[in-house]
């Protein structure tokens, strides 16, 4: 019976070579697939600590919920990006736009929408202002949301942690109302 396999197996070369070709297809194709990927997609997420709104902002480009005064936390918007492994430096550029007075317009005795109310709603947002902050990302062990925290004086801290605000090793555990403070002109 070997005598007959060993002939079968003469007799068709293409049989005896196949598994080794199949191996070597398997093995290029494994070194050709993709490495674990260094940047991870994260949601983003804000808390704003200040009697303003903020009306929209950004972390290195991706956009985050609007957040009235003292809210947040409550939403987020897909996505942002984080690495995977923290290292020293990491940085967030967060971009904003401030109402200072975001409860303003609910007084005006002119009609919502109407002609004289748009006129000076117009008004009401020449007074918006916009900022732009470059800051560290908090060390974390894994990273999580983009978690924005806006602060009084045009301040903010980002982290980028799975753990939740107020939770013990969340990192910024601010109060949820900051008074507005008296900012020194820079």
């Amino acid at each position: 019976m070997s005598q007959t396999l060993n002939r079968t197996s003469a007799r068709n070369p293409i049989r005896r070579y196949s598994f080794a070709g199949f191996s070597l297809a398997l093995l290029l194709i494994s070194g050709c697939m993709a490495r674990e990927s260094e940047m991870l997609g994260a949601p983003v997420e804000g808390y704003n600590h200040t009697s303003a709104a903020i009306n929209r902002f950004t972390v290195n480009g991706a956009g985050g919920p609007n957040l009235g005064p003292y809210g947040g936390g409550g939403g987020q918007v897909c996505c942002g990006s984080v690495p995977r492994y923290w290292r020293p430096g990491l940085r967030a550029i967060v971009e904003w736009e401030k109402d200072p007075s975001p409860r303003g317009y609910g007084s005006w005795p002119e009609r919502p929408y109407s002609e004289a109310w748009n006129k000076r709603m117009d008004e009401h947002r020449s007074h918006y202002t916009r900022h732009r902050a470059v800051v560290e990302i908090h060390e974390y062990d894994s990273p999580g949301p983009l978690v924005v925290h806006f602060l009084p004086c045009d301040t903010v801290r980002v982290a980028a942690t799975p753990i939740v605000p107020g939770h013990p090793g969340y990192p910024y555990n601010f109060p949820r109302k900051m008074e507005d403070t008296e900012c020194p002109k820079i």
